[in-house]
């Protein structure tokens, strides 16, 4: 029996909700998976801006992004898609504007079953002060600011980077983040976080 995954769209995504948005294909006959999940962490809630401008397409959707190198026959099996050469791929400008091959998905909280039991693809969210070769090189893109172009946010005077990985749980489990303690007052951080909380999220995308 063929496996069936509801579909979604990421400006309908709900918080605790998983979308599997897109492949792309990479080098070394691999694609690359999409996934975005919409968080909101305990001791960090969600904008009032975020919500009540949901259809404003000026406004992210607010759901952290993470990708994944998969093996076609693997992904294919998984999802029961067919990723091959003469799969659904269409040609589209990345944000260097270089050509790639990509496919819609659009699966809603996609999940595989192992030996019976279902488990959830989720994004989880690690902050560091550890930088990559890459994120130390291009802290402008990498390190987290107070919205696009503003100051840095700094754990004990460190740079802050948050990046993301995907991981498969059981369903119904909830997946722990590592968030960092930024060096700014709790204070100043609930006078400026309804404004800075929706900049925040658009820096990441």
């Amino acid at each position: 029996m063929e496996k069936q995954f509801e579909k979604g769209k990421l400006k309908d995504l709900q918080v605790g909700e998983v979308l599997l948005v897109d492949a792309k294909k990479v080098k070394n006959g691999k694609i690359q998976l999409h996934f975005a999940e919409k968080i909101v962490t305990n001791d960090r809630p969600m904008s009032a801006l975020t919500i009540l401008n949901a259809s404003d397409t000026a406004f992210s959707s607010g759901a952290r992004r993470s990708w994944v190198i998969a093996e076609v026959t693997d992904a294919a099996e998984r999802f029961n898609i067919n990723f091959g050469d003469d799969g659904d791929w269409y040609i589209a400008k990345d944000k260097n504007e270089q050509d790639v091959e990509l496919l819609d998905l659009n699966i809603l909280n996609p999940h595989v079953i192992i030996k019976g039991k279902r488990y959830d693809f989720k994004v989880q969210i690690n902050e560091t002060t550890i930088a990559t070769e890459w994120q130390a090189d291009n802290l402008q893109k990498s390190a987290k600011t107070k919205g696009k172009n503003g100051d840095y946010i700094t754990s004990n005077g460190n740079y802050i980077f948050s990046n993301t990985n995907v991981v498969v749980v059981p369903t119904g489990t909830i997946v722990k983040h590592t968030l960092l303690e930024s060096d700014e007052t709790s204070s100043q951080n609930i006078t400026k976080g309804a404004e800075q909380e929706l900049e925040d999220v658009l820096k990441v995308q």
